[in-house]
């Protein structure tokens, strides 16, 4: 494969991406200039030009009061016309609002987009009391929330060394249970288990669980998850909520497989 590197204009239109994905994940408040250029790792000027282009072409908006940038008309189109292929929400929507309802806690579907997960669906739970770790847009580096740890544990094993080899920086950023070891011991207990469990590492006192969804090969492309408060993750609980989940994923899981036949 040619690297990019190799290719007139990757770097800018890498950049470029960078700078979108960053404004999609923002949600409905969009982000600031200062915010995006620090998380793309660009100086001012240069996601400055980078946006104002964006913007011409409709791909960004920019609100005149707050002065934040958020997505553009020309990513809902383009949305919709990618739908037809990628999307598989409409078939996780009823089973994301299943797993809310029967087990009371906030309940998601998120897909895998490369070294990333990205939260495609949100079904708030009746517990009074919730975990706002994720929604709509939010994205997280594999391994870290529950449902990229769940992807992360059923890719195959040279993939997941290649992954941790271009991600030495998530126990910095992530902090010392993203550290290779503590990552892999947990790597292990998931695949061992069938899902994933997040002890509050992101936001303490935030717990999460995830499952993975599978296409037709196997491969673990999507995940459902659930996020709570700590006090509601008791082992006896865990166990059954577990299970909830699995069944979950699993009927997710045939129904991908069976509407790409």
């Amino acid at each position: 494969m040619e690297s990019t590197r190799s290719i007139p204009g990757a770097q800018a239109i890498a950049r470029a991406a960078r700078l979108l994905r960053l404004v999609t994940a923002s949600g409905a408040n969009g982000a600031g200039l200062q915010e995006l250029a620090r998380d793309a790792d660009l100086s001012r000027s240069t996601a400055h030009r980078l946006l104002t282009a964006l913007k011409a072409e409709g791909l960004v908006d920019r609100d005149d009061d707050s002065t934040r940038w958020m997505p553009g008309p020309e990513l809902f189109l383009m949305g919709t016309a990618a739908a037809a292929r990628y999307d598989v929400t409409a078939l996780a929507r009823d089973l994301v609002r299943s797993l809310a309802v029967k087990t009371e806690e906030s309940a998601f579907f998120s897909a895998r987009r490369a070294d990333e997960t990205v939260c495609l669906l949100r079904e708030e739970g009746s517990f009074p009391i919730r975990s706002f770790v994720l929604s709509e847009g939010v994205r997280f580096p594999l391994g870290v929330a529950s449902a990229g740890l769940a992807i992360l544990a059923f890719l195959p094993d040279h993939d997941v060394d290649s992954y941790l080899e271009r991600h030495p920086e998530l126990e910095e950023r992530w902090g010392g249970p993203h550290g290779e070891r503590p990552l892999r011991t947990r790597l292990a207990e998931t695949k061992e288990r069938g899902y994933a469990i997040n002890p509050g590492l992101i936001v303490e006192g935030s717990w999460g669980m995830g499952a993975a969804v599978f296409d037709r090969a196997g491969r673990p492309e999507w995940a459902l998850s659930l996020t709570g408060v700590e006090f509601r993750f008791g082992p006896e609980r865990i166990a059954q909520l577990g299970r909830t989940l699995l069944a979950h994923a699993h009927e997710l899981s045939a129904r991908i497989a069976n509407a790409r036949r």
